[in-house]
């Protein structure tokens, strides 16, 4: 993360990401273990720390053990693994369900149980659906607002010749 090259960088998890990263940056997130179990391969995440330097002196900031003295022996859990992504066109999936389905959006409000004006803002793209709200619409239209494997999913092919990326690698900048 921070550009420091490193002989033997650590796999941590940060919001969501795996990365490689030097011993200074393995602390803003945590630590992936991969363990072979006869074939398979598991990977178990963990906040304490597995060098020899510890976090001295305040109270750091783990939360994820009661004890704070195994620092790894039950897998942490990080919270960008249990949110399934929204399609960038959200929006318009739902106004062309409720359209083919022949409702206005003050009846697919009723039926919902939910504002017209939510709707409104959700058809427009001005605000995003609540999970509850999420599955309400996707019953209700019978659609699928999560992002699916696309063109994203594909593998992205870098500029780095030694086959490891930076973060510069990944950005797309709105300017250029």
């Amino acid at each position: 993360m921070c550009g420091t090259e490193t002989s033997s960088p650590t796999r941590v998890k940060i919001e969501g990401a795996e990365l490689d990263v030097c011993d200074e940056c393995a602390d803003l997130g945590t630590e992936v273990k991969t363990q072979d179990t006869g074939g398979t391969t598991s990977t178990k995440y963990s906040t304490g720390s597995s060098g020899s330097s510890t976090a001295s002196g305040s109270g750091g900031g783990t939360t994820s053990s009661a004890g704070g003295g195994s620092g790894g022996s039950r897998p942490g859990s990080d919270m960008f693994d249990d949110i399934e992504d929204l399609a960038q066109d959200y929006d318009d999936r739902i106004r062309e369900a409720r359209e083919a389905a022949g409702l206005s959006q003050g009846d697919l409000a009723k039926n919902l149980n939910e504002k017209a004006s939510l709707i409104r803002k959700l058809e427009h793209g001005d605000t995003l659906p609540s999970d509850e709200v999420q599955r309400k619409l996707e019953r209700a239209l019978d659609i699928d607002l999560s992002a699916g494997g696309g063109a994203e999913e594909t593998e992205w092919e870098g500029g780095a010749s030694s086959g490891e990326y930076t973060l510069g690698d990944m950005v797309e900048r709105k300017d250029s």
